[in-house]
């Protein structure tokens, strides 16, 4: 079953958390699929990820950039997994029906959202049902994240 972990944000944006989880991603050795709620939001999240930090490169493409197969983050708002990566981000309350595909789950939504927050605790409890590995992680005062019990 895929380890799924849910990232709640409640002190900084998606812009902000998702650079840092995909560095740990690419220094684990793993690629990873990031699905974004729209063709808009994969370009928008495809800028961040260039101007998130000036020190720092973090290699990644969409389908605007081609070449699919070669880079280790890939930016799309379908089901698809070009680069046989291991991880999968689902942004903005996208939904994948193939998360059996990937040793990683990463629920991240906007805390301060309600809409949001209610659809999570219901893909939380399908995948529960479904038999899951599930785990909850918030963020902390300093922008790092707390496992929490659930």
């Amino acid at each position: 079953m895929t380890e799924i972990a849910f990232y709640h944000l409640t002190r900084s944006p998606l812009e902000a958390a998702l650079p840092k989880l995909l560095e740990k991603t690419l220094a684990a050795g793993k690629r990873a699929v990031v699905m974004a709620g729209s063709g808009e939001r994969v370009e928008h999240l495809n800028a961040a990820l260039w101007t998130y930090d000036p020190a720092s490169w973090l290699p990644h493409g969409s389908v605007k950039d081609g070449h699919a197969g070669e880079h280790p983050v890939w930016l799309t708002d379908v089901e698809e997994n070009p680069g046989g990566a291991q991880f999968l981000f689902l942004t903005d309350g996208a939904e994948c029906r193939g998360v059996d595909g990937y040793e990683r789950c990463f629920e991240l939504f906007d805390g301060h959202d309600p809409d949001r927050v209610q659809a999570a605790r219901a893909r939380w409890k399908a995948y529960k049902d479904a038999g899951h590995d599930l785990t909850y992680w918030q963020q902390t005062e300093t922008g790092g994240w707390s496992k929490k019990d659930t």
